[in-house]
């Protein structure tokens, strides 16, 4: 049986962001084996299919749902991809911190669970994960920050200024992986809101910013391998098994390291033995819904990139103790208000809702060892009061605009890309999968990464806080 003194799942933010810090940490002599459950399926590849313009040569990748069962609620859709790279080949770029009350929200507000570390614990590892991405963002924030963003910010819509002149920090141009200037291999954002395949190739992805990683003399890669168990002793992990075509491979490893995606991590823990309460349970995303407000002779125009400004000002407060916080992204893609001579005497924004893990929701094992099953029976009260409350708040928050009318959407959408809290970090095995350093409570020599490991999601975006945990992680313990 092949030895590594290392062994990593996926290929993803969590994966990569630890290997990062990993090998600028260890000796020449390591041997790091990296499993990718799918395909280096290049963005120049993506773009020819997504044209037309050739016959897609690689073989069909499968779409998210095809990869686990579902017990019920298939409506609710779980959005990620399952080659190099992972979500990266498909997220937006959206970059906020969270907030330092989003880590004691228990101790704060009474709901959900604190976390065991603070946002000063994290903040340089934020500020360390922001540089590697090259982030944009503007000089002040509502969280602190330690460094200013690497690159500038984001150009403001003519109402995103009023909304800023009007509320400071509270309202700022979005923190963002789209390039706003041209950076290494990345071009400058093209705004033309088509970002989960960038045609230009701005937007931070592992393959145009961290596959040096993958070409280090001390990492093996190996492609469609898709891991679906780990062998134990004496709480320990002595090896990997992973299925690639019709063999199954068992490779040992001195550190185990599980990068997949929420889902995926539970669902080889439970394949594996592992009997803590919590391991899969808790699944959850924040739920996001639109609103329009239609304004009186006041243009919105200008603005960079699709999502131009992050307002908190539902954000943080007594209300989480009632209902959950809520961050505001301004869309910026096109669209008009469908009156003649009012075509952008609107604005269209985004209120996006933290919820809080329950345990019905949850990943259990299937009658197949290779696909995770979902039992997702919705998100809790805690959003559906912010959903009832949404209206008369967005008429205090907006009342100093010309307001005509506002539209709510009214209903959620279908995913926000965000899979969370199926192996939460906790103090003790009793509250919690993983301690504050991303080790499991039991198995002392594996790493479970990711949005997985938080006990409380917060209304900000996932990305840059899993990385950002991820750098902390491998640097704390090697």
């Amino acid at each position: 049986m092949e030895n590594f003194d290392l062994i990593i799942v996926g290929t993803g933010f969590a994966s990569s962001f630890f290997l990062k810090k990993y090998l600028e940490k260890a000796s020449p002599g390591k041997r790091v084996l990296v499993l990718e459950r799918g395909i280096l399926y290049p963005h120049s590849e993506r773009l020819k299919k997504a044209r037309g313009s050739t016959e897609n040569v690689f073989r069909k990748t499968p779409l998210p749902e095809e990869t686990f069962q579902y017990s019920n609620n298939a409506d609710k859709t779980w959005t990620f991809d399952a080659n190099f790279g992972g979500s990266s080949n498909c997220w937006t770029g959206c970059t906020p911190r969270f907030m330092p009350n989003d880590f004691r929200i228990k101790t704060l507000y009474g709901v959900g669970q604190d976390w065991p570390l603070t946002y000063d614990d994290l903040e340089p590892y934020y500020c360390e994960a922001e540089d590697i991405m090259r982030i944009g963002g503007p000089d002040k924030t509502p969280f602190p920050k330690s460094k200013p963003y690497p690159l500038p910010a984001q150009e403001l819509s003519t109402v995103d200024k009023l909304i800023q002149e009007h509320y400071g920090n509270l309202y700022i141009s979005q923190p963002t992986a789209r390039a706003t200037v041209p950076t290494g291999a990345r071009n400058a954002c093209c705004s033309s809101a088509v970002c989960s395949l960038c045609p230009v190739d701005s937007k931070f992805t592992i393959e145009n910013s961290l596959d040096t990683l993958y070409k280090d003399p001390r990492v093996e890669i190996r492609y469609g391998c898709q891991v679906f168990n780990m062998l134990t002793a004496n709480d320990h992990i002595t090896s990997v098994i992973y299925k690639q075509g019709k063999r199954e491979v068992e490779v040992a490893g001195e550190v185990i390291v599980l990068g997949a995606n929420p889902i995926f991590n539970a669902h080889i823990l439970l394949a594996s033995g592992d009997h803590n309460i919590h391991t899969g349970r808790g699944l959850c995303e924040q739920r996001g819904t639109f609103a329009y407000l239609y304004l009186k002779d006041l243009d919105n125009v200008g603005g960079r990139s699709v999502i131009t400004a992050n307002g908190f000002m539902m954000y943080d407060g007594g209300h989480r103790k009632e209902y959950a916080g809520c961050l505001i992204e301004n869309f910026n893609d096109p669209f008009i208000r469908n009156e003649p001579g009012k075509w952008r005497k609107m604005v269209k924004l985004k209120f996006v809702l933290e919820d809080l893990p329950d345990e019905r929701n949850r990943v259990i094992l299937s009658d197949d060892p290779l696909k995770p099953r979902i039992e997702y029976v919705g998100h809790g009260k805690y959003v559906d009061k912010a959903m009832d409350a949404l209206e008369e708040n967005i008429r205090k928050v907006f009342s100093f605009l010309p307001l005509e009318g506002i539209e709510m959407d009214g209903f959620f959408q279908k995913t926000e890309g965000h899979i969370c809290s199926t192996t939460r970090m906790s103090n003790s095995p009793q509250d919690g999968v993983v301690d504050k350093n991303l080790v499991h409570h039991q198995y002392r020599n594996l790493f479970v990464l990711g949005s997985g490991a938080f006990p409380s999601i917060a209304p900000a975006n996932p990305t840059l806080t899993l990385s950002a945990l991820s750098l902390m992680t491998a640097d704390k313990n090697f």
